[in-house]
């Protein structure tokens, strides 16, 4: 399949530096994460017709695979002698779902009208209880509940738009 430059470029424009964060978390050297970020598009790219739901959340985890595989191809090679021991495969696995999810749900809650990305910050990242969270948000209990009920319920709908399995 010949190169669309334009399709790869625009997804670089539009993801680029999100994409590339994500990986730097991942990895610090930031050579590879450049290499992990180009090998993504280019994945994503190929597989562009069957991609449902969120782009963004699609090239998410094709960056995450491709960190894992480029992990265990560097497991099965042998040691250089000035690499320092690297992580068990499953806990850098771990650690890589553990940010991919922490991505998706922080663009997830982006999502989300102001009202309810305030409630529920209040009350499931700060740890607030309706009555503090009332009075940190200036309005009532009452509303605090039904507003948590209803963002909730916007929150599973996004995050089942962007593909992402719960």
């Amino acid at each position: 399949m010949p190169l669309d430059e334009d399709v790869v470029a625009a997804i670089y424009r539009d993801h680029g530096t999100a994409l590339r964060r994500f990986v730097l978390s991942c990895m610090p050297d930031a050579h590879l994460a450049d290499d992990v970020v180009q090998e993504t598009i280019l994945r994503v790219w190929q597989h562009a017709p069957q991609i449902t739901g969120s782009l963004r959340s699609y090239l998410f985890r094709t960056a995450r695979n491709v960190i894992i595989d480029n992990y265990r191809k560097a497991q099965r090679r042998p040691i250089e002698a000035a690499e320092h021991d690297l992580a068990d495969p499953a806990e850098a696995a771990e650690r890589v779902d553990e940010l991919l999810n922490r991505v998706l749900m922080e663009e997830a809650l982006l999502r989300l009208s102001t009202e309810h990305r305030e409630v529920l910050v209040a009350l499931h990242y700060e740890r607030f209880t309706v009555n503090e969270a009332a009075l940190r948000l200036n309005i009532p209990s009452g509303t605090v509940k039904s507003r948590a009920f209803y963002a909730v319920r916007a929150l599973r709908t996004i995050l089942d738009e962007m593909g992402v399995q719960r």
